[in-house]
């Protein structure tokens, strides 16, 4: 799936020609759209290359965004952690991060100074790189299914964060794994979930996740939220706004704060 661009390179090597060749064959036909297509895969590769340099899974999944046109909440994440740092200041030392791909935000967390981070992978991590793979033997990362309860205590961490996830879990599901994930948060519960109507790449939701997201409006969740005794974080949630407006900040994905469980 992530490795498409080396089918494209292979299309580049047998690609019909290349463009000065047609001085040597006056005979043959030029055709504008090998052009056009050359350009086009000219590009695919730069961003490729562009961003293979860290050989994590944040390259692999940023260019299956960017090819496919899907939407990742996980990538979302990442994108708001400037934002998340403001508003949650100290709370940002200690994190778990559930979802699919959790590597790669598991991997750029630990780059930040004073933080700690953990992360919990629900889907199999068959096509995962060496550096996801050497997280999940050091224990920093665990396979887990979170429909059931998670081998933490109570308040293990200060600041505990979802994405994508909660697109494919039932409410039946749902409401087992938020509440466990408000127990082991200390300070807070943010979740970042799809919008209705945003596309999903399909070849990944059934490659790895073997059904299709459910996205929900947030009226939805609010409602959810009630019924689960899971209290909105008003505080944050006011503060996260106000500091997207001022940093020109445009979530790609629903952002709920929650308080934890205690």
């Amino acid at each position: 799936m992530s490795r498409r661009p080396v089918s494209s390179a292979r299309r580049f090597a047998d690609g019909g020609g290349i463009p000065f060749m047609g001085s040597l064959h006056s005979r043959s036909r030029s055709s504008p759209l090998l052009s056009i297509g050359l350009v086009v895969l000219g590009a695919i590769l730069l961003i490729v290359y562009a961003y293979s340099g860290s050989g994590g899974s944040i390259s692999d999944k940023e260019a299956l965004s960017k090819v496919e046109g899907g939407v990742s909440c996980t990538l979302e994440v990442q994108r708001a952690l400037p934002i998340l740092k403001k508003v949650y200041g100290e709370s940002m030392h200690k994190i778990l991060h559930v979802g699919p791909y959790t590597c790669s935000v598991v991997s750029k967390l630990l780059k930040e100074e004073d933080t700690e981070a953990w992360g919990v992978e629900p889907y199999d991590i068959d096509d995962a790189d060496a550096n996801c793979k050497s997280l999940v033997r050091k224990g920093i990362v665990r396979v887990a299914d979170i429909k059931f309860p998670l081998p933490y205590r109570a308040k293990s961490f200060t600041l505990v964060i979802m994405s994508d996830a909660s697109d494919y879990l039932s409410p039946k599901y749902l409401n087992r794994t938020l509440p466990e994930l408000a127990r082991v948060s200390a300070e807070g519960l943010v979740i970042f979930a799809g919008y209705p109507g945003q596309h999903r790449a399909k070849v990944a939701e059934l490659s790895k996740f073997g059904r299709p997201a459910k996205l929900r409006s947030s009226s939805w969740w609010i409602r959810f939220f009630v019924q689960t005794s899971l209290e909105e974080n008003e505080a944050a949630t006011k503060k996260f706004e106000q500091t997207s407006m001022k940093r020109s900040y445009k979530p790609a994905c629903q952002v709920f704060h929650l308080k934890s469980n205690h």
